[in-house]
């Protein structure tokens, strides 16, 4: 009698444990998130101080964050793989003390370098040279630590590990909304740390600033350990899918080479504007407060955006919102640029484009799961991710090149205006048929 009471009631007891846990990982995730977006968000508005006191140049500080997207994307892969494999812990807490490390060496670039320069002399390089080299070797350590670094570290603490434990816990049908919330918080997190960002540059000028959110980020590492996954049964043919059969059969899908090429306008656009845009609107006699307030005020409508997109995954073809939402990102950047600038034009542009900022995230990765499920999610994300942050790194790279050589912006933002109407139409014909469903119907 006993024995079968205990049986009834397993079923209960592992359904309270699942959900227990997808909701701590809800939170914790979405946390993470805030501080991992929220913080490299306000990356732009370093640009200027950091290039004026080190006098390098618009170009290294944007070649710096481009590299960190590329680096960002190409490592996302491999620590979605890992995450997958291993879980997200240990993704999440290494990516907290790389991403740490990588602002701290931004913050306190003259110190690092002379330690640098001082352990090279003494295994035997010429000291001399090397201090006459001092500049070149500063700007190498400053691309290493915002670039590499919280390049790495970004990959193990944003949404592809993320959203792949979140996937795993939570019910089909409640997944794009579970991704949604998450990319929520993330945008509240982009909306009060730029705030942030600007109060610490005030009270501690950009290099105690900086301090100062390399210690938020090691917040990231005690919150990682909310994402464990209680260990239940799975179907046993999703589970025989290893990572390199299932990575070949996305690859060798059209749909998925369309959402992740429709993927790389997203980021050529996010980095584009969040680096570049206080320096556009600066040299259009506007004070950096606005372009504070117009981040800021992209990060807090993208809450309403990305909740509502997740929302709306859950009920609609994801593929075909992704269309509707690059083709208006399209339409608004167009307006942005060709009516005169003034003050309320920026606010607008920030209300509207907070709409569809991050709002591609839920949906894009929701289509991932719902196609090839969410066994290797984690790296089939971080694969479709990479060419969000190809586009990052042509977006944050090609601004400065463009700027330091034409003295404008005007090429890129007509390329970002290209590159979302082309995304509408690659996103539109991508269907969501689970890829086993595909295969049973070829067989029929």
């Amino acid at each position: 009698m006993n024995s079968t009471s205990n049986q009834l009631k397993m079923p209960n007891d592992e359904q309270s444990s699942r959900w227990g846990a997808a909701l701590v990982a809800l939170i914790c995730g979405s946390i993470i998130i805030l501080f991992s977006l929220g913080i490299r968000h306000g990356f732009g508005l370093f640009l200027k101080p950091v290039s004026a006191e080190m006098q390098w140049g618009v170009q290294v500080f944007a070649f710096a964050i481009a590299l960190q997207n590329l680096v960002w994307g190409i490592a996302q892969p491999f620590t979605g793989l890992l995450a997958d494999k291993y879980g997200s812990p240990i993704i999440v807490t290494t990516g907290a003390i790389l991403y740490a490390a990588g602002l701290w060496i931004m913050a306190d670039i003259t110190t690092v370098t002379s330690y640098v320069i001082q352990t090279a002399s003494m295994i035997g390089f010429n000291a001399d040279q090397l201090n006459a080299n001092f500049d070149e070797i500063a700007q190498t350590c400053f691309i290493l630590g915002a670039g590499i670094f919280i390049g790495v570290g970004l990959s193990g603490t944003t949404f592809p590990v993320i959203f792949g434990t979140i996937s795993r816990l939570v019910k089909p049908e409640q997944r794009s909304l579970a991704m949604g919330i998450a990319m929520s918080v993330g945008s509240f997190g982009q909306f009060i740390m730029l705030p942030v960002s600007l109060g610490l540059l005030t009270w501690l000028d950009w290099h105690g600033a900086l301090v100062a959110l390399s210690l938020m980020a090691l917040i990231m590492f005690p919150l990682a350990f909310g994402l464990k996954e209680p260990k239940t049964e799975a179907d046993p043919k999703v589970l025989n899918i290893s990572p390199y059969e299932a990575i070949k059969e996305a690859l060798s899908m059209r749909d998925f080479w369309l959402l992740s090429l429709g993927f790389f306008a997203c980021g050529f656009q996010v980095v584009f504007i969040s680096v570049h845009l206080p320096l556009y609107l600066s040299d259009r006699n506007l004070d950096a407060s606005v372009a504070t307030t117009v981040l800021a005020l992209i990060g807090l409508v993208n809450i309403i955006g990305t909740y509502y997109a997740g929302l709306w995954g859950g009920r609609q073809r994801k593929p075909m919102l992704l269309s509707y939402l690059y083709f208006l990102r399209g339409l608004v950047i167009a307006a942005f640029i060709l009516l005169p600038i003034s003050t309320y034009t920026a606010y607008a542009f920030g209300l509207l484009m907070g709409l569809f900022w991050l709002s591609t995230v839920p949906l894009t990765n929701g289509t991932v799961a719902s196609v090839w499920g969410v066994k290797h999610m984690s790296m089939l994300g971080g694969v479709v991710f990479f060419w969000h942050q190809l586009g990052s790194f042509i977006g944050g790279w090609l601004g400065g090149y463009v700027y330091d050589k034409t003295g404008n912006y005007d090429i890129v933002w007509y390329l970002a205006i290209g590159f979302s109407f082309l995304s509408a139409l690659l996103n539109w014909p991508i269907t969501e048929t689970p890829v086993a469903e595909r295969e049973k119907r070829a067989a029929i």
